[in-house]
């Protein structure tokens, strides 16, 4: 009993350990065959491993198409604007009105009709890029900037030229001229219509210049002011294609004003517009012929939509033109150009009709030109 209680003897333990070692032998071997597994290693399939080169460009190429695309950059944050602080008023740097600095002009010609048709009325020179303009009856070149000619100040016309002083006027009747336009542009004709329309009612008066063509709309001129001894005082100007522009003239206040928020222009007496110019030239030429012999030279300060300068014709001499269905007898005034692309505006004013324009004639740098001739008279 003392043996069974106490610790086993070392015959037991072998026995024990043997047992165990075969039912392990037994279990290892049985379980391979139960979950579906060859006894035979041979027997077993063998996966062929398939190995090959890369070189670098396929490598690159390979970065390429598997590289994940690059995230969107992410947006800055805009600089904050700090507005400029405006520089102290002094004698070399004036307010805007007293600075006779006009916008220049911009794109005034076009290749196309219709674009001609929008700027035939636009009686400014060339821009800076050198590209022309056109006009009905006369052009203006745009005002020269301060940088070029220094600032003009209100209390004085401009030094070169000075306007013509008027000894004398005498303006014509009521009348409606209508004329048939002619023009090229890159090579191409076109046709159209325009009027002269003049309504002198003793202290006032009104003009209007229109020019219009088919499928092409028009595109106006108006002028509206007072009659003094030394001819036209316009008070409002205006300049219609599709919008307004218009000029106003404060003469108590020394200035001319704009809808188009171009700085203010000197006034001076005298001063015309772009339609009464026509008017003012003419009665002048009509109240004393002999004073303009051919050569002799005629200066206005002329105001447009955006800006104000000075116009000079030549007298050049008399022509006889068949104009209306009649041989008219004129007197030819010239304003050459100045300038590398500034326009050849020729005028023919009619003595018989109290020196109004009959035909005029622009001819751009390029050799593209507009050519209008009186067709009909109304009279009122």
């Amino acid at each position: 009993m003392k043996s069974l209680t106490g610790s086993p003897p070392w015959r037991l333990l072998a026995i024990l350990t043997a047992l165990v070692g075969l039912a392990h032998a037994l279990l290892l071997q049985a379980t391979p065959s139960r979950l579906g597994l060859p006894l035979d290693a041979a027997a077993m399939p063998v996966k062929a491993v398939t190995t090959r080169s890369i070189n670098a460009a396929e490598a690159a190429a390979a970065d390429v198409l598997v590289a994940p695309p690059a995230p969107p950059p992410r947006a800055k944050r805009p600089p904050a604007v700090v507005p400029p602080t405006p520089p102290a008023e002094s004698a070399s740097n004036p307010p805007p009105d007293q600075v006779n600095n006009a916008q220049p002009a911009t794109d005034l010609i076009a290749s196309e009709p219709q674009q001609n048709l929008a700027t035939s009325l636009d009686a400014t020179d060339a821009n800076a890029t050198g590209t022309p303009s056109v006009a009905p009856l006369t052009a203006a070149p745009s005002l020269p900037t301060q940088a070029s000619t220094g600032a003009v100040s209100e209390s004085g016309p401009p030094a070169n030229p000075k306007p013509t002083v008027v000894t004398a006027i005498k303006l014509p009747e009521s009348v409606l001229l209508q004329y048939k336009m002619t023009g090229t542009s890159k090579g191409l004709n076109y046709q159209a219509d325009a009027e002269l329309g003049w309504t002198n009612a003793d202290i006032r008066y009104e003009a209007f210049m229109k020019i219009s063509a088919l499928f092409l709309g028009s595109r106006s001129m108006t002028s509206a002011g007072v009659i003094t001894p030394t001819g036209l005082a316009p008070t409002r100007f205006a300049d219609k294609f599709r919008t307004e522009l218009a000029a106003h003239f404060q003469a108590d206040k020394g200035k001319i004003t704009f809808s188009a928020n171009t700085p203010d222009a000197v006034w001076l007496e005298g001063a015309q517009d772009r339609v009464s110019v026509f008017i003012q030239l003419g009665g002048m030429l009509a109240a004393k012929p002999a004073d303009f012999p051919p050569g002799s030279e005629i200066t206005l300060y002329t105001v447009g939509p955006r800006d104000a300068d000075t116009w000079t014709f030549l007298v050049e001499a008399e022509e006889t033109l068949p104009l209306a269905g009649q041989d008219m007898a004129t007197l030819r005034l010239v304003r050459k150009p100045r300038r590398e692309f500034d326009q050849r505006v020729e005028i023919w004013y009619a003595p018989s009709l109290g020196y109004l324009p009959v035909r005029n004639r622009i001819t751009q740098s390029n050799g593209d030109f507009i050519d209008q001739k009186l067709s009909k008279i109304v009279k009122p």
